[in-house]
């Protein structure tokens, strides 16, 4: 595989493969999951030819077809409209196409096992799918070419979704930190103390010589400060080659990313969250912030990290208590997505959950549409932690009641978050929740406007009576 990793937001999303890996049909459904779209490139070489494939082989050989197979591929991978491209199996096989793959494309590989391939397109007609030993020996032939070009392998959609937004979701990615951060740079460390004596030795080890400095940030909401930026950006010492991979929970990633956007104008990034929120919401999606006494992420930007390392094993050291914490953020992708998501087992809720949020993300990069659904009960949930004056009530409890709320307006059952989460009222100050609530950056010319739940889906925008946004707020505090 190679080294360097890109994300769809410039490039095409390029899927590689043998016969019968599923490259037009994943392609297909991954374009419309990203926004993206779609392209039958083998299709489109077979239609250039005025005849079939079988009968070009027949009457001009396979070196005739590569060279036009080749033409067209290098023409699609030049277009400048980024789409999903399904190329053919022998595509990779030209020089002209690899090299326009590592300029052009983020290249994802569906990998399929020769028997499989077989089972598929031994009925086709295919003209190298005519004999069985050939076609396993033509497997195997290929396989080095298909790993040289790919930047990340996929199973099924959400692999390639993922993979288009450079998140890899892998048990055990820690242990491969140096080669999953890209290029081959020196890496700046960035965690917080806790995280730092639980994985900040297995993370050193495992980035080797590419370790150049290592760095502190405080614990929770102290690290998205004005002070701690400050005190960081002092201390680093990358140039423009280096990268900064950020070790921790959310608070550490949004932090730390918003410090790789600013610091010389921008310098990559890659977050390898620690937590269940982190995994499944807070490091997918490019969104760096920091807060102000005003509110919470008042001042970030939107720095598209170059790969997000997920480990869910890291998943086996976290409290109990954070990971209820991130069990909240799991109960909002679920009910978005329309899948009972909390149901999986850790390694597949992270990847499954992940892909949800990367693909909407993808869909709307910079937060001017669509993206707001991942917003469903924050703008409640942060209204509760302001009014606690972000002291006494943590985010998760406060996006529990605040899914509960938005439930209550969309007409919804609230049993998966009564049952799940189990949210009760918190103390807070109830004016200046209202206040902070009505400072919501979601909110149009002073009328709040809400994430909701509509019969076909969810809905962002929805404008909400301020008595009945009230009236919910204040069945969310104690006393």
């Amino acid at each position: 595989m190679r080294p360097a990793a890109v994300t769809v937001l410039t490039r095409h999303v390029a899927l590689v493969g043998f016969m019968g890996a599923g490259k037009t049909f994943l392609g297909a459904q991954a374009a419309r999951r990203i926004g993206l779209p779609f392209r039958d490139v083998d299709r489109e070489v077979e239609l250039s030819l005025n005849t079939s494939i079988a009968s070009f082989f027949a009457t001009e050989g396979e070196e005739a077809f590569r060279i036009r197979e080749a033409a067209h591929t290098v023409s699609a991978l030049r277009d400048p409209q980024p789409a999903v491209l399904a190329l053919g199996g022998g595509a990779v096989t030209q020089k002209p196409v690899r090299a326009a793959l590592r300029e052009r494309a983020l290249t994802v590989l569906l990998d399929v096992d020769a028997e499989t391939a077989w089972a598929r397109v031994e009925r086709s007609d295919r003209p190298l799918a005519r004999d069985r030993a050939a076609f396993l020996a033509l497997h195997d032939q290929r396989a080095p070419l298909y790993r040289e070009v790919a930047d990340a392998v996929a199973a099924d959609v959400d692999d390639v979704v993922l993979a288009a937004a450079g998140v890899h979701v892998e048990v055990g990615a820690l242990q491969r930190l140096a080669t999953l951060v890209p290029g081959d740079g020196p890496v700046a460390l960035v965690s917080d103390p806790h995280v730092a004596g639980i994985h900040g030795m297995d993370a050193q080890l495992a980035l080797g010589a590419r370790l150049a400095e290592t760095h502190e940030l405080p614990p929770g909401e102290e690290a998205k400060t004005l002070a701690a930026l400050d005190r960081l950006w002092q201390e680093l010492r990358l140039d423009r080659h280096g990268t900064i991979a950020a070790l921790g929970g959310g608070c550490t990633t949004d932090a730390a990313g918003f410090a790789a956007a600013a610091f010389l104008r921008g310098v990559p990034w890659a977050p390898v969250p620690t937590s269940l929120v982190a995994q499944v919401d807070a490091a997918v999606g490019g969104k760096t912030a920091i807060d102000l006494p005003q509110g919470k992420n008042l001042v970030g930007a939107f720095h598209w990290p170059v790969r997000t390392v997920v480990d869910p094993a890291l998943l086996g050291t976290l409290p109990e208590a954070q990971r209820r914490e991130g069990m909240a953020e799991v109960v909002k992708t679920g009910l978005l997505a329309g899948e009972p998501l909390w149901e999986l087992p850790d390694p597949e809720l992270v990847r499954r959950c992940g892909a949800f949020k990367a693909a909407v993300c993808l869909r709307d990069p910079l937060d001017r549409g669509e993206r707001a659904i991942l917003n469903l009960g924050h703008t409640f949930a942060h209204a509760l932690e302001a009014g606690a004056r972000y002291s006494g009530v943590t985010h998760g409890q406060a996006v529990a009641l605040g899914l509960l709320a938005a439930l209550r307006l969309s007409g919804r059952d609230t049993t998966p978050v009564d049952e799940l989460l189990r949210p009760a009222p918190v103390p807070a100050d109830r004016e200046l929740a209202w206040e902070a609530m009505q400072r919501d950056k979601k909110a149009v010319g002073g009328e709040l406007r809400l994430v909701l739940l509509g019969d076909d889906g969810p809905r962002w925008g929805v404008p909400v009576a301020a008595a009945d946004a009230r009236r919910e707020l204040d069945a969310l505090i104690a006393g």
